[in-house]
């Protein structure tokens, strides 16, 4: 698998973390627990992308969920689809914890997971919030 595709994978794992402690309404070291018991055969180098973006997703999960409602035009988070919700929460702890990852790699990323798990309408939805955030942040 190429680093890309390692990335990538990292990510998806990330956001199926922060989704099952969404769902589940488990503290982060009981979806660790429970989330890698099914999954030795991920590379630990992937695993360890996966486990960094959820870190900072819990650490800052206040801040980045204020960022994604200011952000998402009269949507509050509890009315996004839980796979919506947690695509955003994973790249805005790519974002905000990885700053040398350039915004559009992220939001790309973004959006190609959602492609995956979410439907076809969410995806220009995700991009707008996502670009907003990032170019509110370029600006400061």
């Amino acid at each position: 698998m190429t680093v890309t595709g390692k990335r990538r994978k990292g990510r998806e794992l990330a956001m199926q973390m922060l989704f099952q402690a969404d769902m589940g309404r488990q503290n982060p070291d009981e979806v660790r627990k429970t989330f890698w018991h099914a999954r030795e055969e991920v590379e630990p180098d992937t695993r360890g992308f996966a486990e960094d973006l959820f870190r900072v997703a819990t650490a800052r999960e206040a801040e980045i969920d204020a960022l994604i409602e200011e952000h998402s035009a009269n949507w509050k988070l509890a009315r996004m689809s839980s796979v919506d919700r947690n695509v955003l929460r994973t790249a805005l702890a790519e974002l905000t914890g990885f700053p040398g990852t350039p915004a559009p790699i992220v939001i790309n990323e973004a959006l190609e997971i959602a492609r995956r798990y979410s439907s076809a309408e969410s995806i220009n939805f995700l991009n707008g919030v996502l670009d907003a955030i990032a170019r509110e942040r370029l600006k400061g």
